[in-house]
């Protein structure tokens, strides 16, 4: 909870990443590109494999995208 709140007001530093992960699709559906993810708050970012250089925070997806602990 105390971690939530930190990161909450002065954001994750990110220091502890996942390698670069591209995610396999099947033929005829739209190709996702490659992302890292934080280890300590698994956010996720898009991952430039050509320039090897994290970009922006890609959009929560999924059935617990708000955050919300059940």
């Amino acid at each position: 909870m105390v971690t939530m709140v930190l990161n909450l007001m002065f954001g994750c530093r990110h220091r502890r990443l996942t390698r670069p992960i591209t995610p396999a699709h099947r033929p005829g559906t739209e190709a996702r590109g490659a992302y890292v993810a934080c280890l300590e708050c698994g956010k996720r970012f898009h991952y430039d494999v050509h320039n090897m250089l994290m970009g922006r925070p890609m959009e929560a997806t999924g059935p617990n995208a708000s955050g919300d602990a059940q």
